[in-house]
């Protein structure tokens, strides 16, 4: 017993060290630049859970048994999917990159594998390997694609110890967690493989395995062997990103830091991630049009174009991406109300993208009704409430060479002090969602 304790804690000690050694390639380096600029990408969650309409945590959420829930592939025939329809949403949208559930927690896989026959290939009518299919269009568009993968599992019995979800789902066995990571392993290697060049792999579900005290996540009850899994796919695609959605601090092996529907930082959900374990890697915001990531047909929350486009402009105001999200109906089409949500998006962006695409964090603390972006010399203030007439911004310690409204040659009228910067914004030029001020610096 001794012996294992003293060679459980070298591993864990020469893990350790390896993770905190881990030194990003030039060509990540560059992919993770690129990420930082897209500042925009699509969302989607889909597989066997959209035939209930209920949301893709529907297993879960409904204690379907094992038994139960593999009678769902074989109503999960989506002849009406198409892969170049969604990759030119996307696009028209301004969406510069595609994430993708290839396995949810329900442990569906959406692509075609060697690793098991749980598939839309071997267990569907369909028959048709969906991210094949997409990751062809996406590389003719030039729109780069991620694999959200998920680390847990409601459905293999080698997902064990189980975590603090899906217990009540019957059918569920005991086995050998070694088996998970190997099953992971290969699937990965599949999908880094498989596919051509991706954007990279999109990590969740390691939330699961900790101790959870209602405010913050505690001790990791099983190793998901980071370093190794992280190290296999920085070796098959070193330009490939890695992200996990485990509301903690970064990884060593990570490269960028995502917020599960809330800003980095604002800490409006009981999960967020605390501002202090916030890092210095490129981060993105995920979000939903309505209330659900899955396709849920009693879903009624659908955001508003304002809210969208807000919460886009936030996002860059934080320096952070969104990545807005749809649920595909189980026959393969996307609903009409998010359809017409990212072409409203698209038109605002074809028209003021030059303020959040390739921007960084702006000098002005983000609100409700104000944030900002900065590109080289140039500070875009955006304001949101299209009711206010004047703005105080304490601290503003740029020189000002010249401030007019975004797209025109109209001045603002403004007073740059020590104190601060006023801005007067006249009734003719205030716009209902976001007011832009475009302000050259020297």
């Amino acid at each position: 017993m001794k012996k294992f304790i003293l060679y459980f804690i070298v591993l864990i000690s020469f893990n350790a060290i390896a993770q905190e050694k881990y030194i990003p390639s030039k060509e990540n380096l560059e992919a993770r630049k690129w990420f930082e600029e897209a500042r925009f990408g699509l969302f989607i969650h889909w597989g066997v859970y959209s035939v209930l309409g209920d949301g893709e945590w529907v297993m879960n959420n409904q204690d379907i048994s094992i038994k139960e829930y593999e009678k769902l592939p074989s109503f999960f025939n989506p002849t009406a999917f198409n892969a170049k329809e969604w990759v030119m949403m996307a696009k028209d949208a301004g969406m510069k990159y595609i994430t993708i559930t290839s396995r949810h927690h329900d442990g569906f896989s959406m692509f075609d594998s060697n690793a098991t026959d749980y598939t839309i290939v071997k267990k569907s009518p369909y028959k048709k390997d969906i991210l094949k299919l997409l990751a062809e269009e996406c590389h003719k568009e030039g729109i780069k694609l991620f694999f959200y993968y998920s680390q847990l599992d409601w459905y293999r019995d080698d997902y064990f110890p189980r975590g603090r979800t899906g217990n009540g789902i019957e059918g569920r066995k005991e086995g050998k967690w070694e088996n998970y990571i190997s099953f992971m392993k290969a699937q990965l290697t599949e999908l880094l493989t498989n596919y051509g060049e991706i954007g990279g792999i999109w990590f969740d579900g390691q939330w699961d395995q900790h101790e959870w005290d209602g405010k913050r996540f505690g001790k990791l009850n099983a190793d998901f062997k980071l370093d190794e899994v992280y190290s296999l796919i920085h070796r098959l695609q070193p330009k490939a990103l890695i992200g996990s959605n485990h509301h903690l601090a970064p990884n060593p092996g990570e490269d960028f830091q995502m917020f599960e529907k809330d800003l980095p930082g604002k800490g409006t959900k009981n999960f967020a991630t605390s501002s202090d374990a916030i890092g210095n890697l490129p981060l993105e915001v995920c979000e939903t049009i309505n209330g659900s990531w899955g396709f849920n047909l009693k879903d009624r929350k659908h955001k508003s174009k304002k809210e969208l486009i807000q919460y886009l402009v936030k996002a860059a105001g934080y320096g952070s991406n969104l990545l807005l999200n749809v649920g595909p109906m189980p026959n393969g089409k996307i609903q009409e109300e998010h359809i017409k949500s990212l072409k409203e998006i698209g038109v605002w962006l074809s028209k003021n993208g030059q303020t959040i695409y390739k921007t960084k964090k702006g000098p002005i603390e983000t609100s409700d009704e104000i944030t900002s972006t900065i590109r080289g010399n140039k500070i875009y203030i955006h304001l949101m409430n299209s009711n206010r007439e004047s703005y105080f911004i304490p601290n503003f310690t740029f020189k000002i060479k010249r401030a007019i409204y975004f797209g025109t040659n109209s001045k603002v009228t403004y007073s740059n002090t020590k104190s601060g910067l006023t801005l007067s914004v006249n009734k003719e030029n205030r716009n209902d969602i976001d007011t832009i001020i475009e302000i050259d610096v020297f």
